[in-house]
């Protein structure tokens, strides 16, 4: 059941549940059945409000009387995006979701990363809903790939700067729990280029009628550069694959002149 206005004014969840759809399109070009989990549809626009509104809920005592203390310097609080336990939390209910949409595990799950946030939820949530075996494919533009980095080297870095055009995903440093969970999941690490990222988006644009930012541009072109049928042929992947979740976290940050001046910057069609 979705949250509404008055749920949420009477402490219910922030999100609602977004819905799980099966795209013949997408699947037509990956070879075996794609499912969306359509985060782009949240009130937001985007899976964060999933954490973030988990966080609040959990701490609205402490956050209403600091509220009556604004006046006072020290009464901030600071909510980081996606390092933060109940972040997680809030995130895992996307797969309890998935659970009880497709009932049975998917053969993949595709996300993209940032911070590391919805990589954590996702993990916590295919653990304790038993999906523990499904291998996730984590996905990033070059130049946003702190957590990739961070694999390749077995410990966080830091990159320099962001450089890619996915901003979404521009944490520097990867959260130490991302990386953790690498040790309790399968998770490959893939990067892709913004130019594949950014096609990703048109594309989907024209199959789906759905305009999303690059960061979930980089996890669909998991789908449209190929890499899941490479990931096949390498062995890291099932061949024979029956289904796939690709987690469209979000489309709040784009329009359609945003689009067109991210092609011309990119020199695509």
């Amino acid at each position: 059941m979705e949250s509404s206005v008055a749920d949420r004014a009477q402490g219910g969840p922030f999100h609602t549940v977004t819905p799980t759809l099966e795209s013949w399109a997408l699947s037509q070009v990956a070879g075996v059945t794609v499912f969306l989990k359509c985060e782009n549809m949240q009130p937001t626009g985007s899976f964060k409000i999933r954490g973030i509104g988990h966080f609040c809920q959990e701490v609205w005592d402490q956050a209403n009387l600091r509220a009556q203390e604004l006046a006072k310097r020290d009464s901030w609080v600071n909510v980081s995006p996606f390092d933060h336990p109940l972040i997680w939390e809030g995130h895992a209910s996307l797969v309890r979701e998935l659970k009880a949409a497709l009932g049975t595990p998917p053969g993949a799950l595709v996300l993209a990363v940032g911070g590391g946030g919805l990589l954590a939820g996702v993990v916590a949530g295919l653990v304790e809903v038993g999906w523990q075996h499904v291998p996730i494919i984590a996905m990033e533009t070059r130049g946003a790939h702190s957590f990739n980095a961070a694999v390749k080297a077995g410990r966080l870095v830091t990159l320099p700067d962001i450089t890619s055009v996915a901003k979404c995903l521009g944490a520097k440093t990867v959260a130490a729990r991302a990386l953790e969970c690498t040790q309790e999941c399968r998770i490959l690490s893939e990067v892709v280029e913004d130019a594949e990222a950014v096609s990703a988006v048109q594309r989907f644009l024209d199959d789906e009628r759905m305009l999303v930012q690059p960061a979930c541009g980089a996890a669909l072109a998991a789908v449209y550069s190929g890499l899941l049928g490479r990931l096949q042929a390498e062995g890291h992947l099932q061949p024979g694959l029956t289904s796939v979740v690709v987690i469209v976290c979000g489309g709040s940050g784009i329009d359609s002149r945003g689009l067109q001046a991210l092609k011309t910057q990119l020199g695509l069609p």
